[in-house]
């Protein structure tokens, strides 16, 4: 029986599976963060072109993201808690975001707001504002600017997710698609370069799509938790939105990605 060392190229690069070191790959990489080519070849003793198509693969699974010489791991976003608990959660960063994004409404315009904390943190920012429609499935965001004189409120239908305190479902998208907004300002679970817009509501999805579809101008608000992360349900990709709303925590390799590929980048506070 012959040693490791006196074995061919192809011998060592078999004695795992593809499978087996590419799993491997994932449990060291959960572990560092990020692995370099190299490193990849150095512990399994492997080629390079070797390396670079165990990460290609796992790419393409949308187990990790490829960055230059190597690959660094996609985070998976945490299930998501009730909305009331999430509101402690990050709050400084989303009333910037809050802040931030309710500038680039207009007097006059017919914005659609979905549900969540930091949407919620937009309409608090909107309750003086002259002359806008807001049309909305949140029951948060409804309370927060009823009774104000400025501000006309179109409520949708549907059925109510407790933890959400929003309204999904059949009857909530035969009501968006008899509307149309200016815009529309909504929050995301998760998104990532790879794996685009996701939530963890399988129920929620197709309202987000039909949400998506209402406005000549989408706008994400989502702190640097969500940016990079994904969730167990695809929404749709990245190139349905026009801008993102963030924090200054978030990487800048994600924010200049999304500019390369023609999103507007709108970072709170800076």
């Amino acid at each position: 029986m012959h040693t490791l060392a006196g074995k061919t190229a192809m011998d060592r690069e078999t004695s795992l599976s593809s499978i087996e070191r590419q799993e491997e790959i994932l449990r060291r990489l959960e572990a560092q963060q990020r692995l370099s080519v190299s490193d990849i070849c150095k512990t399994f003793d492997i080629s390079e072109a070797t390396a670079r198509r165990d990460l290609e693969a796992l790419e393409a699974l949308g187990r990790l993201r490829r960055v230059h010489g190597g690959a660094i791991r996609i985070r998976r976003a945490a299930p998501e808690s009730p909305m009331l608990v999430r509101s402690q959660e990050q709050s400084a960063e989303k009333r910037q975001i809050g802040r931030t994004a309710a500038a680039l409404i207009q007097d006059g315009d017919t914005v659609f707001l979905g549900s969540g904390t930091t949407v919620l943190e937009v309409a608090k920012e909107l309750r003086n504002r002259q002359n806008l429609t807001v049309l909305t499935n949140s029951l948060p965001v409804l309370t927060m600017l009823a009774g104000r004189p400025g501000i006309t409120q179109v409520g949708l239908g549907g059925i109510l997710r407790d933890s959400e305190l929003s309204l999904i479902g059949h009857i909530t998208e035969q009501a968006l698609a008899e509307v149309r907004a200016d815009k529309v300002v909504m929050g995301i679970r998760a998104m990532s370069l790879e794996q685009g817009l996701t939530n963890d509501y399988l129920a929620e999805t197709l309202t987000d799509r039909a949400i998506l579809k209402i406005a000549g101008q989408v706008i994400v608000v989502a702190d640097h938790t969500k940016c990079g992360a994904v969730a167990a349900a695809y929404v749709a990709p990245l190139a349905t939105i026009h801008t993102l709303v963030t924090d200054s925590q978030t990487p800048p390799d994600f924010l200049n990605a999304l500019r390369t590929s023609g999103i507007s980048v709108v970072v709170a506070g800076v």
